[in-house]
């Protein structure tokens, strides 16, 4: 009979940077896991464990950041000065700013969305606001590092079929930044469109995919 699949939040505590995410993945979800399931983990947790934070107090906003934040949705988060600062920092202005012109140029010829591929890896990554509690609420937060290697190790730690770092939001958009060997991140994030995390109130940036295994496998018979 194959298992149904089920996806089960993971309540914890605030997570910081003081915390490995491994270790506490291992902590929460003990007991809970079985040889078939999968652990996803919330992008931007994991990067606040990593440090990969900054303030944006901490930010000198410059007049092209302010420029050229105003062509982006105002549901991004590069629509503030804050957050295309951060993003000039770690990326290049110069970078940022030719992609952004790169990129509305191909929109006109029915291209979408060529910013972000050509802005540098963080043009997709970086959170403005990232949703959780104090005291990351007012935090811009990047992308986590090496997300692949954070999965595999999620995934040897507790012994699961595999894991993800993914990023969702209330939008209807998933998409998974980082799988362990097997895993096929593509089909995994069709799951999360209802986003199970909850990053703020609720403490539940860890979600368990229960029988996963047979899914994928059943997918890709």
């Amino acid at each position: 009979m194959k298992e149904k699949v089920e996806i089960l939040p993971v309540p914890t505590r605030i997570l910081t940077d003081r915390d490995d995410i491994v270790d506490c993945v291992e902590k929460y979800t003990r007991g809970k896991i079985g040889k078939d399931d999968v652990i996803s983990v919330a992008e931007s947790v994991v990067a606040i464990t990593q440090g990969r934070i900054v303030r944006p107090e901490d930010l000198k906003i410059s007049c092209l950041a302010q420029f050229c934040c105003r062509f982006i949705p105002d549901y991004g988060s590069l629509a503030s000065p804050h957050g295309m600062q951060a993003l000039m920092d770690v990326e290049g202005k110069w970078r940022v700013t030719a992609a952004l012109f790169a990129g509305f140029l191909a929109k006109l010829v029915g291209k979408n969305g060529m910013f972000y591929k050509w802005g540098g890896k963080e043009a997709a990554m970086i959170d403005d606001v990232t949703g959780t509690m104090p005291p990351f609420d007012k935090a811009i937060v990047y992308g986590p590092a090496e997300p692949d290697r954070v999965a595999q190790e999620i995934t040897e730690r507790v012994g699961a079929f595999g894991a993800m770092v993914a990023d969702v939001n209330d939008l209807k958009r998933s998409r998974v930044v980082g799988v362990s060997v097997g895993i096929d991140g593509a089909l995994a994030a069709q799951l999360l469109l209802d986003n199970p995390f909850g990053n703020a109130s609720q403490k539940t940036p860890i979600c368990i995919i229960k029988n996963y295994r047979q899914y994928q496998e059943g997918e890709r018979a």
